[in-house]
């Protein structure tokens, strides 16, 4: 029997249950959704624009001949950049990402949530300046790593923030959007290159390169337009503050809501708690069997989520395109953003709705369609392989093998994009999660830092031998996530808190929100003066 973990009495579950007011009829709450897709769903939109960046701009001429240094490839018969430099360029963002990790987790926790997104949207905007006007590939790869080290401030923090901020209704499904988002700015990257791949000369790739700049700005524009985190308040001793925003946001001005009294006297006893546990360094992470558990899931979660094929199909579509048989740059870009708005499509629709049903069913449902579609995809193109080979063209592999192609977006989608930020924020409680995250997006990069570099040589080496290696790892994906997830569903971050811990500390969490909400607790007594001066400050 697989042990799933113990989560604390669902207190504050019930009470939310009770609230049949959907979100858009609540004003304050409703304009709160309305900067959080603005600047922290912006964070995801970098990453997706970065992605098709770099796999678009092979479709320039330019690019290819600026930076390929006169290489032909041997197979193309055209200007290219040599596998070894085009995989180092593409994956050198993460790079940038890794070194950034032991850094970001600290400035958060010290600075708040919105301090760390400011930060690191201004490093994005210095590496998106520097990449457009790159003079050599050094100065664009050293650019691309500034782009990493800022993505990284701003995921971990605008993941937590979605998290902390969201009424406990909707927080499924905003952490699950978070990644959704991802594909705007890989429409919008594949859109500018329909364009920017018939301008002659270097602009063709320097336009899009410095567009980069452009979810970083708006993310600049609206974060301090967003209240802190509630939880990084509390943990900072300052609570006022904290239930001014939980009242503002989650009761709409009311400070005698049931709900809110019992949100904020679960946040403070259970961050009372894991700090009481926690040094809130390092260490911690390896302290205890259920922090260990919890490192390795997120160990797994940042490998799967770069390296489940999908750093293949992102980042060197052209070539997959070429072993298709479509060869022009017409039919290339077309297909790209084809693909990019079908995700986002698929993407949209499975965020709403996957955080429905439990989490583990999810995650393996995910790993399973992907290992069909991936077995399908080699063998179509086994076949177009056999067809190349025998001088013959094989109509029916290519479509198969751009069928699948297509396919695969909502099986991703299903776990490694709609689950991932939401799947992490739940496990880990409040004193480590930003840790957490960050153990994630360490293991991510390193995955995409070794695919983005191993995927073009591979291919053109192995050619679709390359593609049955990775059936076999989502297979062994399919069995970790059996074997290691713990069951999150249908539970608030503060009942999520001791998961794997001593059951103790989980009834002593329960037993304060039971008397706040029975006798009134310290809340009560909170100064209408002083609450009516943070409630200002929450504005």
């Amino acid at each position: 029997m697989v042990k799933t973990g113990e989560t604390s009495d669902p207190i504050v579950t019930r009470l939310v249950e009770a609230d049949k007011v959907p979100w858009y009829k609540k004003p304050n709450l409703r304009l709160m959704y309305v900067w959080l897709f603005l600047c922290c769903m912006g964070v995801e939109m970098t990453s997706g624009f970065d992605s098709q960046l770099i796999n678009t701009l092979q479709f320039s001429k330019y690019f290819n001949i600026y930076f390929g240094n006169g290489y032909i490839s041997p197979k193309t018969k055209k200007p290219a950049i040599e596998d070894g430099l085009l995989g180092f360029i593409s994956s050198c963002y993460q790079l940038g990402s890794i070194l950034a990790v032991p850094i970001a987790p600290w400035f958060n926790q010290k600075y708040g949530r919105r301090w760390s997104i400011m930060v690191g949207s201004l490093v994005m905007c210095v590496g998106a300046i520097l990449q457009g006007f790159s003079q050599h590939v050094a100065m664009y790869i050293i650019a691309r790593m500034l782009l990493g080290v800022g993505i990284v401030f701003c995921i971990i923090s605008g993941s937590s923030l979605i998290g902390e901020l969201g009424h406990p209704k909707e927080r499924p499904f905003l952490t699950s959007l978070f990644n959704a988002s991802y594909f705007i700015g890989s429409i919008i990257a594949a859109a500018i290159a329909i364009k920017t791949v018939e301008i002659k000369g270097n602009w063709s790739w320097r336009l899009p390169s410095l567009l980069q700049i452009c979810p970083s700005l708006l993310q600049i524009c609206t974060i301090f337009l967003l209240p802190e985190s509630p939880r990084w308040l509390v943990s900072k001793d300052r609570d006022d503050e904290a239930f001014a925003i939980l009242t503002k946001y989650h009761a709409e001005g009311d400070a005698s809501s049931v709900l809110v009294q019992a949100e904020m006297a679960q946040i403070r006893s259970t961050i009372k708690l894991e700090l009481e546990n926690s040094k809130q360094s390092w260490m911690d992470m390896l302290r205890t069997a259920g922090m260990r558990r919890r490192v390795l899931i997120a160990v797994m979660m940042g490998l799967f989520t770069q390296m489940s094929g999908n750093t293949l199909l992102s980042y060197y579509s052209n070539l997959l395109f070429e072993m298709m048989g479509y060869t022009s740059d017409y039919a290339k870009t077309r297909i790209n953003i084809a693909n990019q708005c079908w995700s986002l499509i698929n993407g949209v629709a499975i965020a709403l709705i996957v955080t429905r049903f439990r989490r583990r069913r999810m995650f393996m449902l995910s790993a399973a369609s992907m290992c069909i579609v991936f077995i399908c995809m080699t063998v179509s193109f086994e076949r177009l392989r056999y067809a190349k080979d025998h001088h013959f063209v094989n109509k029916s592999a290519g479509i198969a093998a751009l069928f699948f192609y297509f396919a695969y977006s909502p099986c991703y989608n299903i776990g490694n994009n709609s689950l991932t930020y939401t799947y992490l924020v739940e496990i880990f409680p409040y004193s480590q999660r930003t840790m957490g995250i960050g153990v994630e997006q360490i293991f991510g990069k390193l995955g995409g830092f070794f695919s983005t570099n191993v995927n073009p040589k591979a291919l053109n080496a192995i050619d679709w031998k390359f593609l049955a290696i990775y059936c076999g790892w989502i297979a062994f994906e399919f069995f970790t996530v059996y074997l290691l997830y713990p069951e999150t569903y249908n539970r608030t971050l503060e009942e999520l808190a001791f998961l794997f811990e001593d059951r103790d500390l989980a009834e002593r969490q329960a037993a304060a929100v039971e008397k706040q909400i029975h006798e009134g607790g310290e809340l009560g007594a909170v100064d209408e003066k002083h609450l009516a001066t943070h409630s200002e400050r929450a504005l």
